[in-house]
């Protein structure tokens, strides 16, 4: 495994927001949510996540999530995503969200 410096982790920009839509992802190449997330001061930015297997979309509104918020916007298929949500991946390889252990403030920085 390669090593980062410090300056490599500080520039990522890692925040904590609050799942404020999901929604099925209707023709994306592999089974996936589009999100609507909410940052706080940041404002609300928009994901694809392929968390279908462990969540619904139900389970997912008003959940606390952590993502990285300063990467390009990517395009997936139709979809622009403008961040990316932070998962952990259990024995199956399914994707586990990484939320905070208690409720915080939308925005609040991780470092």
């Amino acid at each position: 495994m390669e090593k980062i410096t410090w300056e490599d982790f500080i520039d990522i920009d890692m925040r904590v927001g609050t799942i404020i839509k999901a929604e099925e992802f209707i023709g994306a190449h592999k089974p996936a949510y589009k999100l609507l997330i909410d940052f706080g001061d940041l404002g609300q930015k928009k994901s694809s996540a392929q968390i279908t297997k462990n969540y619904a979309t139900t389970d997912l509104q008003g959940r606390q999530i952590v993502a990285v918020v300063n990467f390009p916007i990517k395009q997936i298929g139709t979809f622009m995503s403008e961040c990316l949500v932070l998962c952990a991946m259990d024995h199956d390889n399914n994707m586990v969200l990484i939320s905070p252990e208690r409720g915080v403030s939308n925005g609040l920085k991780i470092g």
